[in-house]
């Protein structure tokens, strides 16, 4: 049977103290993980040192990156990652951030999870199994998991960690959504593919995994990074709302 095609798609905004770290480490694995970088313009050189690996034998073929004009949103980085995965053929597409936040050990993981297991969409949980965050200041963390339980009451999908950023997704269910229609661009974002699985009826996994905070760099959190997300699922809710009211009427 021919091997599954595996790719991580790595965002980055000022990595540099990472985004090598990250590469090598992701490489190391044995299930052949590739990767795509995607990144906005990152006055710090970070996509030289991209170039760098790229250029070695090691990476061959296996290392990839799109850089960007600037900074565009991670929805807007994610949604062209994906595009590029389809068009390049993998059958399991992955988001990661750069920073080691996500455990690069725990990729294989959520491979089973979708390519064992059968499921279409696997995703990192820092809340299925209570609250695994390391080194987070409590106002984040309490932010954090009180924003995916309004999620959940708001659009009531089954899901503990709805603005996770670390997921697996199997082909299908990238090629059966329309990614253009996706709008939001920070942690709504996360919300609203999780949001638009769900209702496609994908079949969804929570992974249990431990987040730790990022040693090096600067995080990119911000306040109307929040507010989008707070509003943004109000807007998910009226969308369903809506979508359920035509189908009744037709």
């Amino acid at each position: 049977m021919e091997k599954s095609r595996k790719l991580v798609i790595i965002p980055t905004y000022n990595e540099k103290e990472n985004i090598s770290n990250i590469i090598h480490a992701v490489m190391a694995l044995e299930d052949g993980f590739d990767i795509l970088v995607l990144d906005d313009n990152s006055p710090d050189g970070t996509a030289s040192i991209v170039k760098d690996l790229i250029s070695s034998d090691s990476f061959k073929n296996r290392l990839h990156l799109i850089e960007r004009s600037g900074k565009l949103g991670l929805g807007t980085a994610y949604i062209t990652g994906f595009k590029w995965a389809l068009e390049n053929k993998y059958d399991y597409i992955f988001e990661m951030d750069a920073d080691f936040s996500h455990d690069p050990k725990d990729l294989p993981r959520l491979l089973a999870a979708c390519e064992q297991e059968g499921n279409d969409m696997a995703i990192g949980s820092r809340y299925i199994t209570g609250v695994n965050v390391v080194n987070w200041p409590m106002k984040r963390v309490l932010m954090s998991y009180y924003a995916s339980h309004y999620v959940r009451i708001v659009t009531g999908i089954p899901i503990h960690d709805t603005t996770a950023g670390f997921v697996c997704y199997s082909r299908r269910v990238l090629e059966a959504m329309d990614l253009d229609a996706i709008r939001f661009k920070g942690y709504a974002f996360q919300i609203e593919m999780k949001f638009t699985a769900y209702k496609m009826g994908f079949k969804v996994k929570e992974v249990p995994v431990i987040f730790i905070n990022r040693q090096l760099g600067t995080s990119k959190m911000s306040t109307s990074i929040f507010g989008e997300a707070v509003w943004g699922v109000m807007q998910l809710r009226w969308q369903g709302i809506k979508h359920h009211l035509r189908k009744n009427n037709c």
